[in-house]
């Protein structure tokens, strides 16, 4: 099944959207907001895979062209926001590049860090940011949408609270970074508001490619319509879904709409590329003594994207800009 959330309001108003992202029909009559779905999801769930099956059987009277510019992020915003780092050979690379040991619990126990929830952007939005000295970049991720999950959940009883799945687009600003965790309190002004993919889908649309809690295809990054790096994210990845939602929930209870990220997916194969900035800026320290890529500049643009092995897409595309903010004077 595949979900949306049309712009409208402070929660959008949820949309069930076909298999080929072509269509859409409004689901004000089973929930009026991904969030008020996910928060009964036992009862909501086979209304809404009805209305799907409908909706791709052709059966849907009152349905609407499918488009992902009138679409906010799935959760428009969202309770938590917790993002890791699943990819530890990509944290070891970021420490080698600054001359850093990386310890070796790093192997053993997921980084996580609590993000800005409280609105994200639109998976077509521009990203409105008022100064390019602060090193901005994209990180492109996959997360995770849960429903109410336990104090005390283990990853042996995780899987069956992942719901949906999403793409994400983690907007770092690098230069702000070391002078924040240098204060040894961790992320704050880094790390302004993220965007996820226009449709979030239940793992089953994965078929095969969801294995051991992993999404195994490749996530493509363009950068100006140059491909950045379409590295596959079920390799790799050294905790899985079922083992980050385990470390959320270690003495806490999360509730339904909360949002888990992989960090950003890299391979170890260099040759698939980087879905940040910084990887690749740090590759280029490690072989030449100093970055070339710059980071982002107004009017950049980053597409984030997979595919399916049919090359349709199964998630639409984050397509923004970076755009400059101008703070609105008041009367």
């Amino acid at each position: 099944m595949k979900l949306a959330s049309l712009k409208q309001g402070r929660d959008g108003q949820l949309l069930v959207v076909s298999r080929d992202l072509s269509r859409a029909v409004k689901a004000w009559d089973v929930a009026p907001t991904l969030q008020a779905a996910l928060d009964n999801w036992a009862e909501t769930e086979p209304a809404l895979q009805r209305l799907y099956r409908q909706l791709n059987d052709g059966h849907c009277a009152n349905s609407l062209a499918f488009n992902a510019e009138d679409c906010a992020s799935p959760l428009p915003r969202a309770y938590q926001w917790a993002d890791g780092s699943a990819y530890v050979n990509h944290v070891e690379l970021v420490r080698k590049a600054r001359g850093a040991d990386m310890p070796a619990s790093f192997w053993t126990e997921p980084l996580m860090y609590q993000g800005m929830s409280d609105g994200f952007i639109g998976p077509r939005d521009d990203i409105l940011l008022a100064d390019e000295s602060w090193g901005i970049d994209f990180e492109g991720e996959i997360a995770i949408i849960t429903d109410d999950v336990p104090m005390g959940t283990t990853a042996a009883q995780a899987e069956p609270h992942i719901k949906l799945l999403m793409l994400v687009n983690d907007v770092s600003l690098r230069n702000l970074i070391p002078g924040e965790l240098g204060k040894g309190f961790g992320f704050f002004q880094s790390k302004p508001a993220s965007a996820f993919s226009p449709v979030a889908i239940t793992p089953d649309e994965l078929g095969d490619a969801w294995q051991d809690c992993k999404v195994h295809h490749r996530l493509r990054v363009h950068l100006n319509d140059a491909l950045f790096g379409e590295p596959d994210a079920g390799t790799d990845m050294t905790f899985n879904f079922a083992e980050l939602l385990a470390h959320v929930s270690f003495n806490r209870a999360l509730c339904a709409g909360s949002i888990i990220g992989s960090g950003t997916v890299s391979n170890l194969d260099r040759s698939t590329g980087s879905c940040c900035l910084a990887e690749r800026r740090m590759l280029e320290m490690l072989a030449d003594g100093q970055a070339s890529t710059p980071f982002m500049k107004f009017g950049d643009r980053v597409r984030i994207e997979m595919l399916n092995t049919e090359g349709e897409s199964l998630f639409g595309a984050i397509d923004q800009r970076v755009m400059r903010y101008t703070a609105k004077k008041e009367a």
